[in-house]
């Protein structure tokens, strides 16, 4: 008896500690999350979807998109760049001189091969990327620096990874950009892309829904396979229908036959154009501009 209940309490505790950490702390920890400030804004996100991108989350669940897709942009890390954007009245040459000569402080001399590297075979065209690296300070320092002498600059804060390199997003996915979302559809399997930030590649509504019904006529070799069960084929009336699909000719429909996207699809559609991930915030910064000097 003692060691059936000791095998008893052990299983018990055991069970209990694991239903604290996975369940129990998550939601302590996020369960209670509000709507974040936008960096370096006073906006709110994220916003609430409207009506059709909401009913789009459970038709995008239903057909089960999230067993090839994620929508979950990962991230390594970020670096600080600092761009060149107007020489004022310095020509290239004197400008190269004068980086040269700056490389003399301490804080710049660690960096002095990749600074003045970068202006190997420049010619003076604007934008001219100067500096790329972790270190924010050397930003600053060579923004002021520049500043002084009338060249004006421009630097950012940029996310990396290879999600970011692809083009998926601009920054990593946070909790935050889930909060209006029933259930979450994070995914685990990149059969096609990433399609957090889908909404700000591929915004128009009509490539969505052509998409969705022919993959192929709008991303040759697609895999996706076609969602046509959401379209009607029918035959053209007196006029063609306003939201008929404009197919390219290998994809039409017979003569006299016109595509026309079902309610269920244009609720897909607004939701896959309402995946957004392109404001920066507290714990995912990017910048479009963090500082002109």
């Amino acid at each position: 008896m003692k060691t059936g209940f000791t095998v008893f309490l052990a299983a018990f505790i055991a069970l209990g500690l694991s239903w604290c950490g996975l369940v129990y702390a998550p939601i302590q920890q996020l369960g209670g999350t509000k709507q974040t400030v936008v960096l370096q804004s006073s906006d709110k996100w994220p916003m609430q979807r409207a009506g059709e991108a909401t009913l789009g989350l459970q038709v995008y669940r239903a057909n089960g998109c999230a067993a090839c897709h994620t929508v979950q942009i990962r991230q390594t890390g970020v670096v600080n760049t600092l761009s060149i954007t107007d020489l004022g009245v310095h020509k290239a040459a004197d400008f190269k001189d004068f980086i040269t000569s700056l490389m003399v402080v301490p804080e710049l001399t660690k960096y002095s091969n990749s600074i003045v590297g970068s202006l190997n075979q420049w010619n003076g065209s604007v934008p001219k990327l100067l500096f790329s690296g972790e270190a924010s300070a050397v930003v600053s320092l060579l923004g002021d620096k520049l500043k002084a002498v009338g060249v004006k600059t421009e630097a950012r804060v940029v996310a990396t990874g290879a999600d970011i390199a692809r083009g998926w997003g601009l920054r990593q996915s946070v909790a935050a950009d889930y909060l209006y979302d029933a259930p979450v559809q994070l995914g685990s399997l990149r059969a096609g892309p990433d399609l957090a930030n889908l909404g700000v590649r591929a915004p128009d509504v009509n490539w969505q829904l052509l998409h969705l019904y022919a993959p192929r006529s709008v991303v040759k070799n697609s895999t996706m396979p076609a969602f046509r069960y959401l379209f009607s084929v029918r035959k053209i009336g007196a006029q063609p229908a306003p939201d008929a699909l404009g197919l390219p000719k290998e994809f039409a429909p017979a003569a006299g036959f016109e595509v026309v996207p079902t309610a269920e699809a244009g609720q897909l559609a607004a939701y896959l154009t309402s995946l957004k991930a392109n404001v920066p915030l507290y714990e995912a910064p990017f910048t479009p501009v963090t500082a002109t000097k």
